[in-house]
């Protein structure tokens, strides 16, 4: 059994989901803190977590609005060893200076480069480790497709390696017209990954194209989805791998029709305006939110063998919301919410150091790891 003190950012969605699944693991026992600005928010996810097992140990901490040397919270963190960041990506470089400043390991979810680029410069020599984008895209997609290479150029070699392909879906179990689409997570990060800027690799070199410049249709499952260029979800695999591998390119999954009436709506928008904020309001004007969802994860590589055969391995999962004790968590929750816990599992087990990304990590033990195996089932 590890033990550790954990503090986690943020009390939404994630940062309660992270808290639940540490509180009923058996593979970390660790006093958790769970932090937020807002007190309301705090006492909800407290309320909240009690509903699981009639209590909870975890305790709220509410965090001061600004200023990094709060008094309380400089000692809160003082008496901790990681920090999960559930934050706005906007916060992460924040949320990463005071894990510098007291020493602690540091996670964080964010897709947002500008952010990451950040961090990265700041932690690079840090004597903790800083794990960076480990959610479910950017996150646990990168590792599982990381995993297939591996087996691919065992089996075959890396010198034909023609296309590594990332793709997730958090999607809500059904879908009306005309958006064919419902939001499961958070809206500004819909509304910000269509807008921003994607990385892929293209004939072995890194390039920047706009997000939703590649619409096609994929079946997975049985299903048909369509399938775009969006930011951030392919984390630093374009950077590490643009010598060994053709094509990298993440996109995410949509339910067919969805991506059309994206960009129609982008059509109406001025160039010149603040086009994620006017979309993220369009959106939320017209796009419900919603409880029932499910996750859909592909991830493959694809090259040929020394007789010239073109060659795919390729992996597929469709995660549904799960129940723990009384609790009934949306998938979107636990996907990525058991990616980050695993990832302060990592942090208190292997005893990291600098900078940690996507290639860094040991794909065997996280996708066999206790909180990523208890959501995604285990990989063979």
């Amino acid at each position: 059994m590890v033990e550790g003190k954990i503090f986690i950012a943020g009390a939404g969605g994630i940062g309660r989901a992270a808290a639940l699944l540490i509180e009923n693991s058996t593979a970390l026992q660790a006093n958790v803190l769970l932090g937020d600005i807002d007190q309301n928010q705090l006492n909800e996810s407290i309320s909240w977590l009690c509903v699981a097992n009639g209590e909870t140990s975890v305790k709220p901490f509410l965090m001061p609005q600004d200023g990094d040397d709060d008094v309380e919270f400089n000692a809160a963190l003082d008496g901790c060893d990681v920090i999960l960041d559930c934050l706005p990506g906007s916060q992460a470089p924040k949320l990463a200076r005071l894990a510098l400043k007291h020493s602690l390991h540091y996670a964080n979810l964010t897709e947002y480069v500008k952010e990451t680029e950040e961090i990265t410069e700041m932690a690079q020599n840090a004597k903790t480790g800083f794990v960076l984008q480990t959610g479910l895209a950017p996150g646990y997609v990168n590792i599982l497709a990381l995993k297939l290479y591996s087996k691919f150029i065992e089996d075959f070699g890396d010198a034909n390696v023609e296309q590594m392909s990332m793709k997730v879906g958090a999607l809500s179990e059904n879908a009306s017209s005309p958006h064919h689409y419902a939001f499961t997570w958070s809206p500004i990060g819909v509304a910000t990954e269509y807008v921003k800027d994607a990385i892929v690799v293209r004939n072995n070199k890194r390039e920047v194209i706009p997000a939703l410049s590649g619409r096609s249709l994929i079946t997975i499952k049985g299903t048909v989805y369509e399938d775009n260029f969006t930011s951030g979800g392919a984390a630093n695999l374009p950077n590490a791998l643009a010598d060994k591998i053709t094509n990298i390119d993440y996109k995410t999954l949509r339910y067919p029709g969805h991506y059309k009436w994206v960009e129609e709506t982008l059509n109406t928008i001025p160039l010149a305006e603040n086009r994620i904020d006017k979309l993220f309001h369009i959106m939320l004007d017209q796009i419900p939110l919603v409880d029932e969802d499910v996750v859909i994860i592909y991830a493959s590589v694809m090259g040929k063998d020394s007789n010239n055969f073109k060659r795919s391995y390729e992996k597929s999962l469709k995660i549904k919301p799960m129940q723990i004790g009384k609790l009934r968590l949306r998938a979107i929750q636990s996907t990525t919410a058991s990616a980050l816990c695993e990832m302060a599992y990592y942090l208190l087990t292997q005893k990291k150091k600098g900078v940690i990304l996507q290639t860094d990590i040991d794909a065997d033990a996280f996708l066999n790891g206790p909180f990523v195996q208890n959501v995604y089932g285990s990989f063979s």
